[in-house]
């Protein structure tokens, strides 16, 4: 088990997706376990209709052979965070697969981090935005997650 100052507990309610997931994916690849409560409460910039609309075409992406080989997309929101932080990270290196397994993304609290203080980061606050936004869970319940 990891010590306490090994451990980075980010709550990501009104929080933009991206600035938390590079904020994630740095303090992983530092060596730091990294663990997101609140996953369904993250925001993405833009209207739901254009919010929808890019991940409709990203769920377009598949293949005409092995079902096996085809890409996995993502449903849920915790999944879906999680997918955009293996994103920033070197993956298929050592480093980065290390980095991607400190990782861990969950839906709600967990009852064994109830009593743990999350950090909200300032800069990755939707307060900051200036256009519409839609969260997480309303855009994973429109492809049915």
């Amino acid at each position: 088990m990891a010590e306490a100052s090994d451990k980075v507990c980010l709550d990501a309610s009104g929080m933009i997706c991206g600035r938390l997931a590079s904020y994630a994916a740095k303090e992983a690849l530092r060596g730091k376990e990294v663990i997101i409560v609140n996953a369904e409460k993250a925001v993405v910039s833009g209207t739901k209709s254009r919010a929808l609309a890019r991940l409709l075409k990203k769920l377009q992406t598949r293949t005409l052979a092995s079902q096996e080989k085809a890409p996995k997309h993502p449903r849920r929101p915790d999944t879906y965070l999680r997918r955009i932080i293996r994103a920033m990270l070197p993956r298929k290196k050592p480093k980065g697969r290390d980095a991607y397994r400190r990782v861990k993304v969950y839906i709600g609290i967990p009852p064994e981090l109830s009593g743990v203080k999350f950090l909200s980061l300032k800069e990755a606050s939707a307060s900051k935005l200036k256009c519409p936004f839609v969260t997480l869970k309303d855009l994973m319940k429109e492809v049915g997650g």
